[in-house]
């Protein structure tokens, strides 16, 4: 079997598709997308595809080390999204090849589902309450939502206490056996994330996401130190090595690492393994669509610190399209008592319609990530 073909499709509402075909007439789905991002990234997987074009699809290991280290530069979100998608795609060539599902060729499962939990509130948090008690009602028992709109880095108490209501609001509405994860998006400076955490511990979070931004990390120790409540990081960490400092340092309990944006599936299952060896639960991040909830399923059945699964139905970026519109079985997602199947068909466990997706390749898009600024003008973390 030879690899002939790398297609990429950009769709709506902000998602890369890409697809690896071969002479046997198998073919390979992956989801090579960095948000706001996703034309760079398809130019990005042009250039790795000229290496693969003519090759046997099988040693998935050695095509991901020469994709990686063949370059003189490495690393960073394009490179290794583009390489996820790719990983992604031979992964599931593979499991179609042998008739298993790609949990399975790791070493099969430890699980048969995982917790899954929905977005609520969209970047600018309202109506947080209504939308706690719609998700619980689907049967979801968790849920994220965004701690506060942008916040400079001496911020008035009013944003404090306007974050701290929407909280409440939310725990009231869904009580006290719902989790409740508070991602705080990079959004709150160093001085202020203490403050903030310290407000928000009486509401008992399930988990507080970013609680700076990453290239910040030497704040997590003084934060860490201040606060009972789990904090969760790593969707903007991209390989094994950005990970071994976090780690290594000790001060997070949760990684979240983005199969679509780390180098795929390979990849991420060694950071899982990495994490496991700290005793620090694995959550994968996936705000993406059908393709990246696909693979990271299949890292949740084999992974034993998979705890949580992030979705996107319903996520506030997904306008135009959603997640299960591009498969032809949706109920392969099917959402049960806040659980979700590892899906155990060949390869990543998903039909893609393909001529659906290439209908929607023909309105693209150009999403890109909101520019915020405060009152005084200058540029604020989104």
């Amino acid at each position: 079997m030879k690899i002939t073909e790398i297609k990429t499709f950009i769709v709506p509402p902000r998602w890369l598709f890409l697809k690896i075909e071969t002479d046997e007439g198998v073919s390979g789905w992956g989801e090579a997308v960095l948000e706001g991002r996703a034309h760079t990234v398809a130019a990005a997987v042009a250039e790795l595809a000229q290496y693969l074009i003519g090759q046997d699809p099988s040693p998935i290991e050695d095509h991901w080390t020469v994709l990686y280290r063949g370059g003189f530069y490495r690393g960073g979100g394009i490179h290794m999204s583009a390489l996820a998608g790719i990983d992604q795609a031979l992964w599931d060539i593979k499991g179609k090849t042998l008739g298993v599902s790609i949990c399975k060729l790791l070493g099969g499962p430890v699980r048969n589902r995982i917790q899954v939990y929905s977005w609520i509130g969209g970047d600018r948090p309202s109506d947080v309450a209504e939308g706690a008690k719609e998700v619980v009602n689907r049967g979801f028992k968790a849920l994220k939502m965004n701690a506060c709109e942008e916040m400079n880095y001496i911020d008035s108490n009013a944003k404090i206490d306007a974050a701290v209501a929407n909280v409440a609001a939310v725990r009231e509405a869904v009580g006290s056996e719902i989790g409740i994860g508070i991602d705080f998006h990079g959004r709150v400076s160093r001085p202020m994330a203490k403050t903030l955490i310290r407000a928000l511990e009486p509401f008992l979070p399930m988990f507080i996401e970013e609680p700076v931004l990453s290239e910040h990390a030497e704040a997590l120790a003084d934060i860490a130190a201040n606060t009972n409540i789990p904090i969760a990081l790593g969707e903007r960490l991209f390989s094994r090595w950005d990970f071994k400092s976090i780690l290594r340092d000790g001060h997070v309990d949760i990684i979240q690492p983005d199969p679509s944006h780390c180098g795929g599936i390979t990849e991420t299952k060694k950071i899982a393994a990495m994490a496991e060896c700290h005793d620090v639960a694995l959550a994968l991040h996936c705000p993406l669509g059908p393709i990246a909830l696909a693979a990271c399923l299949q890292l949740d059945g084999v992974c034993q610190n998979a705890a949580l699964q992030e979705q996107s139905l319903g996520i506030h970026y997904n306008k135009t399209n959603d997640i299960l519109d591009y498969l032809v079985n949706p109920g392969v997602f099917d959402y049960v008592d806040g659980y979700v199947a590892i899906p155990d068909g060949p390869g990543l466990g998903i039909e893609i319609n393909e001529e659906y997706v290439l209908d929607r390749a023909r309105i693209g898009h150009q999403w890109r990530s909101p520019i915020w600024r405060h009152a005084d003008g200058s540029f604020a973390e989104w």
